[in-house]
């Protein structure tokens, strides 16, 4: 009937493309975690953080 094999059969086809969404973006490459990458973007959000006092939590 479907070509999703995994798929519940009274699934909406709402919930299909949130699920079909859902696997398409965690098959996409993800940015490196940790290390330098890492440090450099805190920093320069912490940077840029700092004109800008209404953005504090």
């Amino acid at each position: 009937m479907t070509d999703e094999p995994d798929a519940p059969p009274n699934e909406t086809p709402i919930q299909r493309a949130l699920r079909l969404k859902k696997a398409a973006i965690e098959a996409k490459p993800k940015p490196p975690r940790g290390g330098r990458f890492q440090r450099e973007q805190a920093a320069a959000a912490r940077s840029a953080s700092k004109s800008k006092p209404w953005m504090t939590r």
